[in-house]
């Protein structure tokens, strides 16, 4: 029987969320360790109250009235999702559509191009320097030529790690007529870090810059899908027309909102990550071919002419790292996320051991 799907789905790109069974995983950018003990005590006694009967309408006012107080906002600015992931997908339907051009970076986070796809907008991606570093005039001038309908860019960068300043997100915001996302999903490490490169100041502004966050990463919820979103008023009202009703499920809300209200419980373990990234950062760049580019994030981009053998060597040892393989932009890069210190050191040796010839 041939069935009537819709056209242009069997070309759509898919995410490869496939995993298997690694004795150290560092190939997802996640937290390494699980919610400190007393946040995850409090979020066990507050589900052990959850009506299951009922839907989440309460705790989902609650948790945006909760993050719009942290940056002196309305709850009408605030647009949860299931992760950032989600929100980011949703402003794409809200913006795109045939005809309609969306602009980010490249190499970035690779679900843009996927989105763009699926909203049936054309995405134009803007190459960043050889140093991914990015052009801003060359950004700006892809946004007028092409007449986007929103642009992106994300900030830390997924995946290399950099940080773009404040003042170049100001220019391109002042620069363009369209909304500006700017995806924050490890500005917590910049700013654990003394970094002020949040574009959260510049929105009353600029109001056409829509701020993405998660819990997934700094805060460690990556199996609970949490995130949010930060725009004026008009925005958050078109982008939660393409949300469904009760999207967000009770459970999610209750230990987001949990977390949300002991933050200060994960500095130690912010600051942690951030001290392994650049003890990582400085015992790999020791390594004759190796290049380790500067992040701001919990993680390393890290090129080798042999990363794709390297991988295959780890990969034996059951670490599992992110290759890029022969992606545009990414040749012979490797992604290496913050483990645990142990963790770390494991993977290091198994790094070094192979790189020095004596495998």
């Amino acid at each position: 029987m041939k069935y009537k799907y819709r056209s242009g789905l069997a070309d759509m790109p898919s995410y490869d969320v496939v995993e298997r069974d690694w004795r150290i995983k560092i190939n997802a950018n996640e937290c390494g360790m699980n919610p400190p003990p007393l946040v995850q005590e409090r979020a066990m006694t507050r589900l052990d109250r959850v009506a299951f009967n009922r839907y989440p309408n309460e705790q989902a006012d609650m948790l945006r009235e909760a993050i719009a107080d942290e940056y002196g906002l309305k709850k009408e600015n605030v647009v949860l999702g299931n992760g950032s992931s989600e929100i980011i997908e949703k402003l794409f339907a809200t913006f795109g559509g045939k005809g309609h051009k969306i602009v980010y970076p490249q190499p970035s986070f690779s679900m843009y191009k996927i989105y763009a796809k699926a909203a049936e907008a054309e995405g134009i991606p803007v190459d960043l320097e050889p140093d991914y570093t990015l052009d801003v005039d060359k950004f700006i001038a892809a946004v007028k030529e092409s007449r986007a309908s929103l642009a992106v860019i994300c900030n830390p960068n997924n995946p290399t790690g950099s940080l773009f300043s404040l003042e170049d997100v100001e220019k391109v915001a002042k620069s363009i007529n369209c909304p500006l996302l700017m995806d924050e999903a490890y500005m917590e490490f910049a700013e654990a870090a003394g970094y002020k490169n949040s574009a959260v100041p510049l929105m009353k502004k600029y109001p056409h810059i829509i701020v993405a966050r998660t819990f997934s990463k700094a805060y460690g919820l990556a199996s609970c899908r949490a995130g949010y979103m930060l725009a004026a008023e008009d925005i958050a009202t078109m982008t939660g027309k393409t949300m469904m009703p009760y999207y967000m499920n009770v459970l999610t809300l209750t230990v987001a909102d949990t977390v949300w209200q002991m933050r200060d419980e994960y500095r130690p373990r912010i600051e942690q990550m951030i001290t392994e990234r650049e003890r990582m950062a400085m015992e790999l760049e020791k390594l004759e071919g190796f290049t380790v580019y500067p992040s701001a994030t919990n993680f390393l981009l890290v090129k080798y002419d042999r990363a794709v053998e390297l991988n295959e060597y780890l990969t034996e040892l059951s670490i599992g790292v992110r290759s890029f393989g022969a992606a545009p932009r990414l040749e012979n890069t490797l992604r290496f996320s913050m483990g645990t210190p142990a963790e770390n050191d494991q993977w290091l040796l198994a790094v070094q051991t192979f790189a020095r010839g004596e495998v």
